[in-house]
Parts: C-alpha cells; structure tokens; sequence
C-alpha cells in the first residue's frame, strides 16, 4: 500500500469517528434539554412588592425559595408548605409575608409577639395573647393596621358570677323590769344575726375589680331578735349609807310637831291624844304631809339639803291643818328638839314596796 493511499484512509476514518462522536454529542444533549425541559417547574414568588419568576429543578418550595437565596423565618407567612412538592403541568405560584414585631404590655409586663397580621386585632387572638371579645387595647384601635415594633396594651376583660354571704343584724328590743334599778340591765334572749345571699356580676380588668352590679339576693336565715330588760327602779344611798329604792324624790319644807297640847290641841287623858290620823301612835319616824302630794301610808326617807341632818325612814301616817303643799312635819319627841329643828330644807324620797 503507497503511503498516500494509507494516508487517505487514516483520514476518512477520522473524519467517520469525528461524526460519530458529533451525532453522539447531539444526541446527548437532545437527551439533556428534553429531561431538563421535561423536569424543569415554572415558580412565580410573591414577596412583598417583589415578584421573583423562577424555572428551576428543585423538587418542593422550601428547595425552590433556598434556590432564590430567600430565607424563611418560622414567623413567617408561606402560602404553601415547604415540603409539598412543585408541579411540573401548572406554573407554582407561592406567597410569603414576612412577621414584624409587635410589642404587646399585658399585666404589667411587656411582650414582644411576630405576626403576619393585617390588622392589631387579628394579631392578638393568636397565642400569647388570646384576645377575647370584650378585652380592651390602649394604643391602638382593632381594625388598626400593623405596623413593624408598634406598641399596644391588652386590658383583659372578665365578667363573673359572684355568690357571697351578708349578715343580717338583729333588732335589740327592750323591755322594762319594775324590779331592777335604774342602770341595771339583764339580756332575757341572746340575738341572732340573719343571713343574705346575694349574687352579683362582677367586672374584673386585669384581674382587679371594677364594677358589680346586683342580680338578685334571698334571704337564706331570718335574725331573731335581742330582748333585753332594763330596771326602772330609782334607787339612793344616803348620807348614812343606807340603800333605798324610790318611785319619786320631792323637794320640800319640813317643820316638826310633838304629841303636846301646843301642837295638837289634846292633852293626855283626851281622846286620840298621842293618836294620828291613821290611828296609829304617835312616835319618831311618824310624819304628818298633805295626802293630795303624798299619800298617806307611804314609805318616805327624809334627807336633809346641805348640812341639814337626815331625819331617816318615815311613815306618812298624819294630818295637819298647816301641813299643805310642800310642807312635811316631823314628829320629835321633845319641845326643845321641835324648837332647835325650826322650818329646813328636806329632800323626800317615796319608798317603793
């Protein structure tokens, strides 16, 4: 074989190859651009104002968002789970909203909440703060829009029934003794207090309470009354320590008499001589007064004003025709006694039985 015909064929044979290994090269790459084609996903990403259009290989939204170098916080708002897998028929269309910080004060302490929220009334129904219907906010209103660290305060907002238990106090009723004194007193039956229920709605704001109102009370014990007795009696001790009882006290002028002519008219030997007009002898402690002031037959003690001796205990068993009003006349004895005794000042205590 000549040297250029060996040349010739070297050179077809490389151009042969060379085509092999074009059309195998295309071939490969058709392959390449129809599997990519084939597995490739449309993704549109709504971020904000931001509309990021992806093609890519990744096979579920959390791959496809790291791909778009977007990091995803768990406060975070992505409107389809990061681990679902992308569609390769449809364009995927995912949205993100990204949460800002809302500081919320509630019960004296201050809380930092991420929300994705529109409105501060939908961010604080969602934990921590739970808002409830009723519950007031102080630094914003509910359909306020959020907006990145604003400051709110929650007023929680509490409505109960309360039951509770009220006393009834006794009545105190009093009733005289005429046989206890003046001061005296003796509880003849103890009280008892009655007993109310009364049910109440009762406001609380942050667990401090603001207002009640009254829905309804039942008496549930009825009290029982207090008697008490009080004495009525008047009662002295005299100068001589003696202690008396008395129904009245009367300021009067006592003069003295004896059973002797000079005084009375009779001289012994006369009928009724030394007799009263009760008939009853005469003796000391026996005193004449006016029956329209002090009934004869009563019990007196005679005290003297000033320093005017006490003449004592006395019977009111006498008559005079000058004892009228205010003048008492007490027996003594003696001439002499009656005339050192004169007309003096007397405080007259009527006895009680």
């Amino acid at each position: 074989m000549s040297p250029l015909l060996g040349k010739s064929i070297r050179r077809y044979i490389s151009l042969k190859t060379l085509a092999v290994i074009v059309v195998a090269f295309m071939v490969s790459m058709s392959m390449v651009i129809g599997t990519s084609l084939y597995l490739s996903k449309d993704v549109v990403i709504n971020f904000g104002d931001t509309v990021i259009v992806v093609r890519t290989m990744k096979s579920t939204v959390g791959e496809v968002l790291g791909q778009s170098g977007l990091e995803i916080s768990e406060h975070d708002y992505v409107s389809l789970p990061l681990e679902s897998k992308l569609q390769k028929k449809n364009t995927n269309i995912i949205n993100i909203k990204r949460a800002v910080p809302l500081i919320v004060e509630m019960n004296g302490e201050k809380t930092t909440i991420m929300t994705v929220k529109d409105t501060v009334g939908e961010a604080l129904k969602e934990e921590p703060i739970n808002l409830y219907i009723g519950d007031k906010i102080e630094g914003a209103t509910y359909s306020q829009k959020v907006e990145e660290n604003m400051e709110v305060k929650v007023i929680k907002v509490k409505h109960k029934m309360v039951t509770e238990e009220e006393a009834i106090p006794y009545e105190v009723v009093e009733k005289e003794n005429g046989n206890m004194e003046i001061g005296e007193q003796k509880v003849v039956k103890e009280g008892i207090e009655g007993k109310i229920e009364k049910v109440y709605v009762v406001k609380y704001e942050d667990g401090k309470e603001v207002y009640r109102r009254l829905m309804n009370e039942s008496v549930v014990l009825e009290p029982s009354e207090k008697v008490v007795e009080y004495g009525t009696v008047a009662s002295y001790v005299s100068s001589r320590g003696d202690r008396f009882r008395y129904s009245e006290v009367l300021e009067m002028r006592a003069t003295a008499y004896t059973a002797s002519y000079e005084c009375t008219g009779k001289r012994p030997g006369d009928p009724g001589f030394g007799i009263t007009y009760t008939g009853i002898p005469v003796r000391p402690g026996i005193v004449a007064v006016d029956p329209n002031v002090i009934p004869l037959g009563s019990r007196l003690y005679v005290e003297g004003v000033g320093d005017v001796p006490d003449y004592g205990y006395a019977l009111a068993a006498d008559i005079g025709s000058a004892v009228k009003g205010d003048i008492i006349d007490l027996y003594k004895e003696d001439k002499e006694s009656v005339k050192k005794w004169g007309v003096r000042k007397v405080r007259v205590y009527i006895l009680r039985d």
